[in-house]
């Protein structure tokens, strides 16, 4: 029987076949294998799961992922229903505006120490305020005894039409009306200095309880050291 020839070309893939064999098989694994990572928790019932993907028992807790080497990769948080995330948005919201609070209160506490290095600058400055405020309250008081004054001739002549002030003149009528609208805004104006020099008090009242921690400090660092 005469021997069969193999064609050259199929000699050449089954070389190159074995050749590719070879060199896969000496390659080290691939690199999404070596990747992998391994994910460990430990669920309600306190017991610790692993697995190579995200753990279900675990979805309500935080869980880890751990490269091959056993070193944390990352943290796969919880997932969260919609109620518990609206949650978790009002607490980081409330939590933001409390840092925002204390921020704005230390900004002011340095503005305010600026202001007042010590008791006695601050004591000076609640003078000069107040001295103000009582500036105006005594020209109201001066202007409503004037008014006082003009109102006693007009009662005089209005005495004659005590029992009916509408024969009285217009003219005297008129000046009577606008010295009682003057008389009244002149009230007003005097409550509503007395209610400022309330507010002022008020206010220099609360910087001082806010500033006595930080005086002695100042106050100290200020002085000559023997």
């Amino acid at each position: 029987m005469p021997l069969r020839t193999t064609p050259w070309s199929a000699i050449v893939a089954v070389g190159l076949a074995v050749s590719w064999a070879g060199a896969a098989s000496s390659q080290p694994r691939s690199q999404t294998a070596n990747e992998a990572g391994i994910y460990t928790c430990t669920d309600a019932r306190g017991r610790t799961l692993t697995a190579d993907r995200p753990i279900p028992d675990c979805a309500d807790r935080q869980q880890r992922e751990l490269g091959p080497s056993g070193v944390v990769r990352r943290t796969v948080e919880p997932t969260y229903t919609l109620h518990e995330q609206a949650e978790r948005d009002e607490r980081a919201r409330q939590s933001a505006q409390k840092v925002a609070r204390l921020m704005e209160e230390r900004r002011r506490d340095r503005a305010l120490l600026a202001r007042y290095p010590n008791a006695a600058s601050h004591v000076r400055e609640r003078g000069m305020a107040i001295a103000q405020v009582d500036a105006v309250i005594d020209m109201t008081r001066k202007r409503m005894a004037e008014i006082a004054a003009e109102r006693k001739p007009l009662d005089d002549e209005l005495e004659f039409y005590r029992r009916d002030v509408t024969r009285a003149p217009m003219a005297v009528r008129r000046r009577l009306e606008d010295n009682t609208a003057s008389m009244k805004t002149q009230i007003d104006l005097l409550a509503g200095q007395e209610e400022e020099k309330r507010r002022v008090n008020a206010r220099f009242d609360e910087e001082r309880e806010r500033l006595r921690q930080f005086w002695p400090a100042t106050e100290a660092s200020a002085s000559p050291s023997r």
